[in-house]
């Protein structure tokens, strides 16, 4: 199993309006941390959204939250639409792996999120997005809440393993 950690950057998780944010860092910081003490590869991906936006490489709102920044020896990969898989070289990766589980966390829900454990689901990979470890912001159409809601009990039905924390957690750990 691969625990893909997706776009954890400060200009998202240091905001106050991330649906319930505090949980949502917390559990995430468990798994992360479950994951390196029982020898699960952590994958981080950054988003870039281009020179200028406040939101690429160089500016500090680009950076990985320091709750969860890789340590020495994990890959570190940067996208520049949606799905991780977009990245050439993720691709390449992910594409030599035997294992083809892959536990998705992370920033945002309807969108990173979203595109990543579908493009990996048509690539035929075992997507689990666990209960919990998944997060927006409020838009014109739903909230926060809803949207996470919407997606973690519908849209991925089907497409992922939707396990409880708690159940995450034990996957991790086995």
């Amino acid at each position: 199993m691969i625990l893909l950690v997706v776009d954890m950057q400060k200009a998202l998780t240091e905001d106050e309006e991330l649906y319930d944010a505090e949980a949502f860092m917390d559990r995430n910081i468990r798994l992360i941390d479950a994951a390196r003490k029982n020898h699960v590869e952590v994958i981080f991906v950054q988003h870039d959204a281009g020179e200028g936006s406040g939101f690429s490489a160089g500016d500090e709102d680009f950076e990985i939250d320091p709750r969860v920044a890789p340590k020495e020896g994990e890959k570190v990969f940067v996208k520049t639409i949606n799905s991780c898989f977009g990245n050439k070289e993720f691709k390449a990766y992910m594409e030599q792996q035997e294992d083809k589980r892959l536990m998705v966390i992370g920033l945002q829900t309807n969108y990173c999120i979203d595109a990543t454990v579908k493009s990996a689901f048509e690539r035929g990979f075992e997507v689990i997005v666990p209960e919990g470890t998944n997060s927006t912001f409020d838009n014109d159409y739903m909230t926060g809440e809803t949207t996470v809601a919407y997606y973690n009990e519908d849209v991925w039905d089907g497409v992922a393993e939707l396990p409880t924390f708690d159940e995450a957690m034990e996957m991790i750990e086995k």
